[in-house]
């Protein structure tokens, strides 16, 4: 996975979850947005839940495949360039952490 990868995934998991919670706020501009193209106001929490699942997959699915790419090094007792998808999943992982702790 290329780091312009990791960097769009993470970006658009974090956009998900800006907008999930301008839309569980109930933010004026969601609600304007909504009225714009006819979704019921009661819709809003509902389309938050999923941008919000959207985004936890995202990031769930980032430290799968580098918990993954780690094990095969392992397995192959490759290890001079472990770093790398070790690190990815380290920063995999604090994406996780952060999202997860609403900051």
């Amino acid at each position: 996975m290329t780091s312009v990868l990791l960097i769009a995934t993470v970006s658009c998991a974090a956009a998900n979850v800006s907008a999930a919670i301008a839309d569980f706020v109930r933010a004026p501009f969601v609600l304007a947005n909504s009225a714009e193209v006819r979704v019921p106001p009661g819709a809003v929490p509902y389309l938050a839940a999923l941008k919000l699942a959207g985004a936890v997959g995202l990031v769930v699915g980032l430290v799968a495949f580098f918990v993954g790419a780690v094990l095969v090094h392992v397995r192959a007792r490759v290890f001079h360039n472990i770093a790398f998808p070790g690190g990815f999943l380290l920063l995999a992982v604090a994406a996780t952490v952060h999202f997860a702790s609403g900051r």
